[in-house]
């Protein structure tokens, strides 16, 4: 099993072991594709390895089926893992639309609903972490609540800084905001090259869902 070697060793008073299993938060950020995928494969890990997982999908639609709940869905029913489930806060809407501006036609009443699934997808995750109900949550797409202001970014920082027990915690999406990134254990950022959407190609099965 490949061994990776820290660059330094803190003076925390931590053993090597109570170091190396200390509990993370995890951020995908960027514009590049494939943060989501990313945290769906720490997922399967986890799963391996036994492991609770709870998924919040915070914002793309709950009429979308990805292909990743689908495969974690049969693998957390095959009783061969950890359990899996899967919460979708975001039912009717879809990642690319925005927090409409004010004035907007035929936006005005969409808003309060959406950012309303969004806090409370959010004090859910809190009474999860609160209970350690999950070893690891992926909080998919959970970074644009935060950067369109209706979940408090302060408060995230400081749910997770004092989350109890050995809880690992994946954010994902585009515009991570800075205290939460000083606040991760693990930041990689997705920067893009090249998509197919910019030669104008739509999503396509097997790639996108």
């Amino acid at each position: 099993m490949p061994k990776g070697q820290p660059a330094a060793v803190p003076d925390d008073g931590l053993t090597t072991r109570q170091r190396r299993n200390r509990p993370l938060v995890v951020v995908h950020t960027g514009t590049g594709k494939g943060k989501s995928t990313a945290a769906f494969g720490l997922a399967l890990r986890a799963w391996n390895q036994g492991w609770p997982i709870g998924v919040f999908q915070f914002v793309k639609s709950a009429k979308w089926r990805v292909g990743e709940e689908r495969a974690l869905r049969v693998l957390g029913a095959s009783g061969e893992g950890g359990t899996v489930a899967w919460h979708k806060m975001g039912e009717g809407w879809s990642w690319i639309q925005r927090p409409p501006r004010a004035g907007a036609a035929g936006d005005a009443a969409a808003e309060p609903d959406n950012e309303a699934r969004a806090r409370e997808g959010w004090e859910q995750v809190k009474r999860d972490l609160a209970a350690q109900t999950y070893r690891l949550y992926v909080l998919d797409e959970f970074a644009y609540p935060m950067h369109w202001g209706w979940v408090d970014t302060a408060e995230v920082v400081a749910v997770l800084r004092d989350r109890p027990g050995s809880q690992h915690v994946v954010i994902t999406g585009r515009n991570a905001p800075a205290p939460l990134l000083e606040c991760a254990d693990l930041v990689t950022e997705m920067g893009k090259v090249k998509h197919p959407m910019d030669a104008g190609q739509k999503g396509q099965r097997g790639i996108e869902w």
